[in-house]
């Protein structure tokens, strides 16, 4: 009988030590790099004239010339709850000065250069803001613009954090929350594509470099 007990409590402290190992898998996903800061492995886009690399950053648009019209980089998969955290930097000459990282979104087919879902707004007027591009085409949601001016470094790298689990949207901007954001509308992709925009319009480069992801339950 005590063989019996014994043998039944191993199982059973067998069977929690598995439930228990696949619950930590669950919730401590390890991050990993969406970028190897020498290739555009996993990302597909304009890299003839619009996208290139540069000392371990993905660079878009020209100070020379004004960028034709908005255009995306994007990763090949589609990710859904999850959380991003990268560096920005825009470097501005003229016109319209704007970018931002798409999530949750889609590539369209007409026109194709552009995708439509959320975007962590980049740009003067529009840093920490959270849009809703080629959808609902607003701002769904963005920070005082007394507090941008105090968290913004111009013409330098800005941390830039996006948290996103089910309906809820999270965006932060050199360590400070500034979207809080909860979807009203139960029919919207929960997954898509991570993009990175360059606005059309202006004479700019965007810089994104140092981009890690950890995927959430």
């Amino acid at each position: 009988m005590a063989c019996y007990r014994t043998g039944l409590l191993f199982c059973a402290a067998l069977f929690c030590l598995t439930l228990l190992g696949s619950f930590s898998g669950m919730f401590n996903q390890k991050p990993h790099p969406l970028f190897d800061e020498k290739t555009f492995g996993g990302w597909e886009g304009d890299t003839l004239h619009t996208w290139r690399v540069e000392k371990g950053a993905i660079v878009g648009g020209s100070i020379t010339q004004t960028v034709p019209h908005n255009d995306f980089i994007c990763t090949k998969r589609n990710y859904a709850n999850f959380n991003l955290r990268l560096k920005v930097k825009l470097v501005a000459n003229s016109g319209f000065i704007n970018a931002g990282i798409q999530f949750r979104s889609q590539r369209l087919v007409n026109p194709a250069h552009e995708m439509i879902g959320y975007q962590a707004d980049v740009g003067p007027g529009y840093w920490g803001s959270l849009y809703d591009e080629s959808r609902r085409n607003k701002t769904l949601m963005a920070p005082d613009s007394l507090v941008l001016l105090k968290l913004v470094k111009e013409n330098d790298w800005n941390d830039i954090e996006i948290l996103c689990v089910d309906r809820h949207v999270q965006v932060y901007l050199n360590g400070v929350q500034t979207v809080n954001y909860l979807e009203s509308e139960s029919t919207l992709p929960r997954e898509g594509l991570i993009g990175l925009q360059v606005h059309g319009g202006g004479k700019l480069e965007v810089y994104y470099k140092d981009l890690i992801i950890t995927e959430l339950p």
